[in-house]
């Protein structure tokens, strides 16, 4: 029994606890959203549909969701945390047999009323499983291999499923995302300097083995890293997404061109302009200051979870908090590196802003338990 279950009197009950929800994140988020609703309606020329209104549904779902998780004792997540990551497997594994394909890829199970993205539903059970297992394990084990291993595996178990979808953006937050929770567990340098010199030979043997029966990624995927480094290569073909978004992204200027006023999105020159590319529209209307503003949303949301984080006692509570605002940044910091070309095109989109279901759904899951962390903490 952890310290949080020990001193669960010491917390609000009832309709007191919505006075101990951090409203400052909740108030940010929805600011977020906010612009994501604006931009999704400026890239439809002016419409409510396809996609402000189904996203508006979304928004309204998930912050239902998040008040309802916000609400649960932290320690009940806890010890849904292997029944959560169990299920994520699950339906990972669901994918190959009941799976949707679109664009080359089977990454959704329809629901009928929406479909589903079971990779995204990994991405936070993996973060409660592993707070929960440092949250179990005694701290002077924490470096010892054997009990190294135990969290690789629940880490690689479902980044091996998301890659054969597949879908390489989504891998890579999930081993990121899960190595953060092991730095911040405590888990020695020592083991990320030897993941570090694994990935760097990783890296050798991808370009090595290309154009082989071995080679490790798809046709496809080499072809994006080509057009990172050298996108001028092939302006009309693969590099064709970059090169448009650089010069969305140059002709915003300071100020930006102004409200549905951007021609690279207006026009269809900007590809997926409303998922993967849809800070580059908001650049090229709002500029400089448009995408700084949303970026310093970001840093905001961040900041109070971190500030949540080390008010709170309980080291379960502390891990989840500081894995969502991991996910977060990943998942703009990632984004924004690629529709800048600071990174090769993964496909991951901007959290909270562009369109999709899961993604939105899950992100707004993982601030309820934010919020139950820190609504349940003692005082």
């Amino acid at each position: 029994m952890s310290y949080l279950e020990h001193n669960v009197k010491t917390v609000p009950s009832g309709l007191h606890k919505i006075l101990h929800l951090n409203w400052a994140v909740i108030l940010l988020l929805c600011s977020v959203c906010g612009i994501g609703f604006l931009m999704l309606y400026s890239v439809a020329g002016g419409s409510m549909s396809p996609w402000v209104e189904p996203q508006m549904k979304r928004f309204a779902l998930g912050m239902g969701l998040l008040f309802f998780i916000a609400m649960v004792p932290i320690w009940f997540w806890r010890n849904m945390s292997v029944l959560a990551y169990g299920a994520a497997v699950i339906l990972l594994l669901g994918v190959e047999f009941f799976g949707t394909q679109h664009m080359g890829a089977k990454r959704w199970i329809n629901l009928g009323f929406m479909e589903l993205q079971p990779s995204e539903l990994a991405k936070i059970s993996l973060i409660m499983v592993l707070a929960a297992y440092y949250d179990w394990l005694d701290l002077r084990k924490t470096s010892r291999p054997l009990w190294v291993i135990i969290p690789l595996i629940i880490i690689l178990v479902p980044t091996a499923l998301v890659l054969k979808q597949p879908d390489l953006g989504t891998a890579i937050l999930l081993v990121a995302g899960g190595g953060i929770i092991m730095f911040l567990a405590g888990v020695s340098w020592f083991y990320f300097g030897a993941v570090a010199g694994a990935v760097a030979a990783a890296i050798t043997a991808v370009f090595q083995f290309r154009g082989t029966t071995w080679q490790f990624l798809k046709d496809y995927q080499y072809r994006r890293i080509d057009t990172f480094l050298d996108p001028a290569s092939d302006p009309l073909g693969a590099g064709y997404h970059i090169t448009q978004s650089k010069i969305a992204l140059g002709s915003g200027g300071w100020t930006g061109r102004g409200f549905m006023q951007g021609t690279q999105a207006r026009l269809n020159f900007l590809p997926e302009k409303h998922t993967d590319f849809i800070f580059t529209t908001l650049a090229e209307e709002f500029g400089f200051l448009g995408a700084f503003s949303l970026l310093g949303l970001y840093t905001l949301i961040i900041i109070f979870c971190v500030i949540s984080a080390l008010k709170n006692k309980d080291r379960f509570s502390s891990l989840i908090i500081l894995g969502v605002a991991a996910t977060l940044f990943l998942f703009f910091a990632v984004n924004m590196s690629m529709v800048m070309g600071l990174a090769p095109v993964v496909g991951v989109p901007l959290p909270l802003v562009s369109y999709g279901g899961s993604a939105m759904l899950v992100l707004l899951i993982a601030f309820g338990l934010m919020q139950s962390a820190h609504v349940h903490r003692p005082r």
